[in-house]
């Protein structure tokens, strides 16, 4: 069970939880007719360092400049456990996943945040959140004055500091891995 805190600040923090984040996957123009394609997450944590979210604030705060000022902010939803263990999470957008077996050692393994592409979380209960899977592979941007507007309406929670920085950790050690080739597979003739 990780530790929250649900009374909002006046800032985006990493470790919030907000509901309803959309993520333009695709704009396209035919005709002059405008086409905006998004997928609507119906929960995501926010992953951007908390120091630069901090100073961000502060010097937009004191109008000091734009130095400080980012772009974008890095999230990765927040899925169902138990539909991700289905292999159903992206069923509303017709993607069907590798089913996890959640009684055996691959669910347990998710559970216990032993396989690096995933993070499970379970939340106390004053906050309305089923058991969750941030899958690492899924994460993306969003503008930072869209998230600062949404999350005035739409913070369920604050994940706290130390669960919020294993989270951090684990996503940076997921992002720098390094994949290898497979070695070649050996031969009869190459033995001899």
């Amino acid at each position: 069970m990780i530790e929250t805190k649900t009374e909002p600040t006046s800032r985006v923090q990493q470790g919030d939880v907000i509901r309803d984040v959309e993520l333009i996957e695709r704009i396209t123009e035919a005709g002059g007719v405008i086409e905006v394609a998004k997928i609507v997450f119906p929960l995501v944590v926010v992953l951007t360092q908390d120091c630069d979210l901090e100073q961000e604030s502060r010097f937009l705060a004191d109008n000091k400049g734009d130095d400080k000022r980012l772009l974008s902010i890095l999230v990765a939803p927040l899925y169902n456990a138990e539909h991700l263990y289905a292999g159903e999470h992206l069923s509303e957008l017709e993607m069907r996943m590798e089913p996890i077996n959640s009684r055996k050692s691959p669910g347990q393994f998710l559970r216990n945040n032993e396989r690096p592409r995933y993070h499970y979380l379970e939340f106390p209960e004053n906050v309305p959140v089923v058991p969750s899977v941030i899958d690492f592979k899924h994460y993306f941007s969003v503008p930072g004055d869209y998230l600062r507007d949404l999350r005035r309406e739409r913070l369920v929670c604050t994940i706290g500091a130390l669960f919020r920085e294993d989270v951090s950790q684990r996503f940076a050690c997921f992002l720098s891995r390094i994949g290898l080739p497979e070695p070649p597979v050996a031969t009869k003739e190459r033995a001899a």
